[in-house]
């Protein structure tokens, strides 16, 4: 229960701490199945308030969020609806949202450098080629496009 305090958890979340203290596979069961019954832990609550969260704070696309779900142990189905409520507007609002963040920390930086850097950080959070060149180029005003393809390639940023 102290493990649902600090934060919503999923259910593979809890039954790999329980593993971890040694708790017999079937108790945990019986405790999780109780806990899931009475509304304690719900996967699907816990994904669409994480599709909101993290892209609002942490600025990431549909394909960062799918990611970061299924490493929680989110069944795919889950995962699948929860994404299902981001649309392109909203990916692209992300990734500029991200984009500005990152541009005030660049200042002293040449253009190039800046742009590339910018691409790196927009396609390691999952957003396509896309919406990197669409955002690039809202933020300078045009882009070499070959900057922006080694700095998706290479991850550079």
């Amino acid at each position: 229960m102290r493990q649902l305090t600090g934060q919503a958890r999923t259910r593979v979340e809890l039954e790999r701490i329980l593993a971890r203290k040694g708790i017999p596979e079937d108790a945990a069961r019986a405790v999780l199945d109780r806990i899931g019954e009475v509304g304690l832990v719900d996967d699907q609550a816990f994904a669409q308030a994480w599709v909101e969260s993290r892209q609002q704070r942490r600025h990431l696309s549909r394909s960062a969020l799918k990611r970061e779900l299924a490493g929680k142990g989110v069944e795919p189905e889950v995962i699948t609806d929860a994404v299902a409520g981001v649309d392109s507007d909203d990916e692209l609002g992300a990734a500029r949202a991200l984009a500005e963040k990152k541009t005030r920390s660049m200042g002293g930086l040449d253009p190039e450098v800046r742009r590339r850097r910018l691409a790196g950080a927009l396609a390691r959070r999952g957003f396509g080629p896309g919406i990197v060149y669409r955002v690039l180029d809202e933020m300078a005003g045009g882009l070499d496009e070959s900057a922006v393809e080694d700095a998706m390639r290479t991850g550079d940023g």
